[in-house]
């Protein structure tokens, strides 16, 4: 609150602030948008087709996918998968799929997935302190990487 007694000018009431100047489009200031989102995992993908990549932003994929239910998961336990991790993951289910599977476990990293492979989706993701003593059902293979 400015005490109006104290002013003695109008040059007291404007705050003193820099104008912002805007750099010129391809100034050599820094990344474009487009690289920035490059790098970042490019644009954001539909929820029917995303993968999480370790820094949490998602991208268009043509292997496995993360349902929402995974994801969420994902983030209430602490559970990250790096880009080799998802290269495995890719494989496993590759794996399944061919020998017929329709529903795996799989078991990575002291974590388990549970994979739709007809879908090449990821329903759901546990860590080690959620396997004690649970019961898997509507399973067809387990695959431990």
């Amino acid at each position: 609150m400015v005490d109006l007694k104290k002013i003695q000018t109008f040059e007291q009431l404007v705050p003193k602030t820099q104008p912002k100047v805007q750099p010129e489009v391809g100034a050599g200031t820094g990344p474009s948008f487009k690289e920035t989102l490059d790098k970042l995992g490019g644009p954001i993908a539909t929820p029917a087709a995303k993968q999480v990549n370790p820094q949490g932003f998602t991208k268009p994929v043509e292997g496995v996918k993360f349902s929402n239910h995974a994801i969420e998961r994902m983030s209430t336990r602490g559970i990250n998968y790096s880009p080799d991790d998802i290269t495995k993951l890719n494989d496993a289910v590759s794996r399944a799929a061919a020998k017929g599977s329709k529903d795996s476990l799989i078991l990575m990293n002291d974590s388990a997935l549970i994979v739709s492979v007809k879908n090449n989706t990821v329903v759901t993701v546990m860590d080690k302190t959620a396997l004690k003593e649970n019961v898997f059902t509507n399973i067809d293979s387990t695959v431990v990487i």
